[in-house]
């Protein structure tokens, strides 16, 4: 293995929290373990995740690259030769390049937009996602917005107050939430960002509240979420890791509220008394003690509040009603709607009479 290689190889395993979902990683596709794919990457296919630097000198409780002791890292024009190959070699379609902060912000946001730079003028034309560090100049956001397809900053939880729980240096409002807005505005739906659930012991009541605010304000083309894994010897070695079904039922709340109109005070309602979502899909704790549904007759709106009915089965009942009512739990097939679980919340009469079908389950 060549320096660059385990280079590679090194500063890929740090990036444990870097927009990582449950599921989006998979089989590694050659022994290099840096390359993998994720198939929601702007269909970029096998996506490089890398750090330029795997040092860092701010103090986040949970994140491994603090513990680093190896100052390893590359230059930009050292990274821009080792991907090219890997990239010209056919084994990578796209970039997400990130960095630990090892001195000052502005000189390691300055190597990540020239590396972008390098490999455009050098004729890569594919996937490219730099990350901006909190802190960053509006000058090195407008130049990662330009050369990159993606750019990002982390939100990492929902407040100042509970950031102050796991990073000191870090100042909420003014290095991420003021940058954040810089980015929204260089790179308007073309940005994201990401939560690293349950380090700050933050409820799922202040995440529904803080997507909300985002949505509001910056309108991200995703939230990413992580659930958090505690490492040994860092301040947080000691604290219960969050299970991955956590990380999954906030992925399912972002949807209903980015992509199916849901509302804050709607999901708030598929909360416990402590501000939690139990083990189960919000939209059937939501759906359970709701009336069924004519399938003839609602309106878009509250079809999307019936699981297993997404923006594009609505659009196509809506449709096709008009050509033939439904008649039946069979009849959802005309609408590539499949299973049993949106059939018991519907009914199926016409306009004039509503007829609950009877189902066999």
């Amino acid at each position: 293995m060549s320096v660059a290689e385990q280079k590679l190889s090194s500063l890929t395993a740090a990036g444990q929290f870097d927009i990582c979902a449950p599921g989006e990683c998979i089989q590694v596709l050659s022994t290099a373990t840096h390359i993998t794919y994720n198939r929601r990457a702007g269909g970029c296919g096998r996506m490089l995740k890398v750090l330029l630097n795997g040092y860092c000198s701010y103090d986040c409780a949970y994140c491994s690259i603090r513990l680093q002791r190896e100052r390893l890292g590359f230059s930009p024009p050292e990274f821009a030769d080792a991907f090219l190959r890997l990239w010209q070699e056919d084994l990578v379609g796209g970039l997400f390049l990130s960095s630990g902060i090892p001195h000052d912000v502005d000189l390691v946001m300055h190597d990540l937009v020239e590396t972008g730079e390098i490999l455009r003028r050098r004729g890569y034309d594919g996937y490219l996602h730099l990350k901006i560090l909190p802190g960053a100049t509006r000058a090195d956001i407008h130049d990662a917005a330009r050369v990159a397809d993606r750019i990002s900053i982390n939100l990492e939880t929902t407040s100042s107050d509970r950031l102050g729980c796991i990073a000191g240096v870090k100042d909420y409002q003014q290095d991420i939430l003021k940058r954040q807005a810089w980015v929204a505005e260089e790179k308007p739906g073309g940005h994201t960002t990401q939560l690293v659930i349950g380090a700050a012991d933050e409820t799922d009541a202040e995440i529904l509240s803080c997507l909300a605010g985002q949505y509001r304000r910056v309108r991200p083309a995703r939230v990413y979420f992580s659930a958090f894994r505690s490492l040994p010897g860092t301040p947080l070695a000691k604290h219960p890791d969050t299970p991955a079904w956590r990380a999954q039922r906030c992925y399912q709340a972002d949807y209903l509220l980015r992509d199916y109109g849901f509302t804050v005070d709607e999901l708030r309602a598929a909360l416990d008394e402590r501000g939690f979502f139990e083990n189960r899909d919000p939209k059937q704790v939501l759906a359970a003690d709701k009336a069924p549904l004519n399938i003839n007759t609602a309106g878009r709106w509250d079809l999307l509040r019936v699981p297993g009915i997404g923006p594009k089965a609505a659009d196509r009942i809506i449709t096709l009603r008009k050509e033939r009512p439904f008649t039946g739990p069979a009849d959802l097939e005309r609408a590539g709607i499949r299973g049993k679980v949106a059939a018991r919340h519907l009914t199926f009469g016409n306009r004039k009479e509503t007829i609950q079908t009877k189902l066999v389950l």
